[in-house]
């Protein structure tokens, strides 16, 4: 039986992988190159090394938004970068072809913590869309979460000024309208969270 690595300790076995490769959690647990990459559908895509600057203030501003919401929920806030491994219910975690770093997402099953990242579909997940990543966000990552039952997504779009909200109703996404400036949103699962999307993009007005 393999002797799967500490996900806090990975082994130096992989210093970088064949981009052609298909691959699941347990390779994953073994690169040690440097940079962020996702697993989708065992295919590794590449983030971003620095994540530009419209993108980390919306990020620090709905983080500010959320923080005090959640603080003593019985859900949980997390950011980027954090593990999330997709898996079935019974499923292996390091057999997944699914990994995802998240900008922001929340979590209420407690049991799908651990000190590596999180094991299972999150309640909640924004992403905050950039040129680079865009396809990913909208057509793959949209996907996954649909199928992996992620019950809402926002998709911010920072040059656009909008939030494209997919909720999941039996078992498919339902897109809504696009949220702009003058809209209060709200995640029908947490409605005590309201965000102002005009003081959202009004804090990215100033960088060019």
């Amino acid at each position: 039986m393999a002797n799967f690595p500490n996900p806090e300790e990975r082994i130096h076995q992989v210093e970088e992988p064949d981009p052609a490769g298909t691959y699941t959690a347990s390779d994953y647990l073994n690169w040690t190159f440097e940079g962020l990459v996702e697993l989708i559908r065992g295919k590794i895509y590449k983030m971003s090394p620095t994540p530009n600057l419209k993108h980390q203030r919306i990020a620090g501003l709905l983080y500010e938004q959320l923080c005090p919401v959640f603080k003593g929920h019985p859900c949980g806030l997390w950011i980027a970068p954090t593990d999330v491994y997709l898996v079935h219910p019974g499923e292996d975690y390091k057999k997944t072809h699914n990994i995802v770093e998240p900008d922001l997402f929340v979590v209420c099953d407690k049991s799908k913590l651990r000190s590596f990242g999180c094991v299972g579909a999150p309640d909640f997940i924004i992403e905050i869309l950039s040129p680079s990543t865009s396809k990913k966000d909208i057509r793959f990552k949209r996907e996954l979460y649909e199928e992996y039952g992620v019950k809402e997504y926002w998709m911010i779009q920072v040059t656009d000024r909008l939030v494209i909200v997919n909720r999941l109703e039996d078992g498919k996404y339902v897109t809504q309208r696009p949220y702009t400036v003058g809209n209060i949103l709200s995640p029908q699962q947490f409605p005590e969270l309201r965000i102002d999307l005009e003081k959202l993009f009004k804090g990215v007005e100033d960088i060019p």
